[in-house]
């Protein structure tokens, strides 16, 4: 059956000042190559008739418009940065799912949309149905068994999420022992990859590399990357079978069946 496959498009493969950056005159940044080009992460789960959300950063008007439909069932989001969160205000028509969120976050936006929670709201301003999650346990999200995957992004906590055969993890710096074990042999691996260069609060191309080699997943596709990955076409030879730099656009079929 055609449920059976789950469908994964990465909306956006970008860090937070996408690619091009603004102001920048690199060769990433003047590529023509369209792979090259990349909006701020985001990506769209299709599974069991059901459109779950991940992330909902400031290109999510653009990103979702480019499906050709915007139906959504529910949004995760990983974390309270702006370039995960910035497009919330785009969900004036999806006012009715539920959107998972840790606590922290949930807390954030009740101080950053001020205004969207306010007794009297002002005309128009959308309306969130916010459900918390934790660090441990699994939850039912619009009918599907997700199970967070607790990292650590510099120092602050944050999620990534299993949905049956696929993890996704983005702006992880650590991943402890015990979650490495957890996803080991996993069909597909959606992980972050910042840039060639080691950075403060994510990992770099060979750290992700080192990860992967532990978890050996069937499948990586690398995303949340800065003009610093280099240019697609170069990087992407340097690459070990089975891993992959994700692009705007991409999608990723495989047998949902468990």
């Amino acid at each position: 059956m055609a449920d059976e496959k789950l469908k994964l498009t990465i909306l956006g493969s970008g860090t937070s000042t996408g690619v091009p950056q603004i102001g920048c005159q690199c060769e990433v940044c003047r590529s023509a190559d369209p792979h090259d080009h990349r909006l701020r992460q985001s990506a769209l789960v299709e599974w069991k008739s059901k459109r779950i959300l991940i992330d909902c950063g400031p290109d999510f008007r653009e990103q979702i418009l480019s499906t050709g439909d915007s139906h959504l069932d529910a949004l995760l989001i990983t974390h309270i940065h702006y370039d995960h969160i910035g497009g919330l205000e785009e969900l004036r028509g999806h006012s009715n799912f539920p959107i998972f969120a840790r606590q922290d976050v949930i807390q954030a936006l009740h101080e950053r949309l001020a205004y969207c929670f306010a007794e009297h709201p002002y005309p128009g301003v959308p309306h969130f149905n916010l459900v918390e999650i934790n660090d441990k346990d699994s939850f039912d999200c619009a009918g599907i068994n997700v199970e967070p995957i607790p990292v650590l992004h510099y120092r602050l906590p944050i999620l990534g999420f299993k949905i049956g055969p696929m993890a996704y993890i983005t702006d992880c710096k650590t991943i402890a022992h015990d979650q490495i074990e957890r996803l080991h042999g996993i069909p597909l691996l959606v992980l972050n990859a910042l840039r060639i260069e080691e950075h403060l609060s994510h990992i770099s191309l060979s750290q992700a590399l080192e990860i992967i080699e532990q978890i050996k997943p069937g499948r990586t596709i690398l995303i949340h990357m800065s003009h610093g990955i280099g240019l697609h076409a170069e990087t992407s030879k340097l690459l070990p079978k089975g891993v992959e730099l994700a692009y705007d656009g991409m999608k990723i079929e495989l047998d949902g069946a468990l």
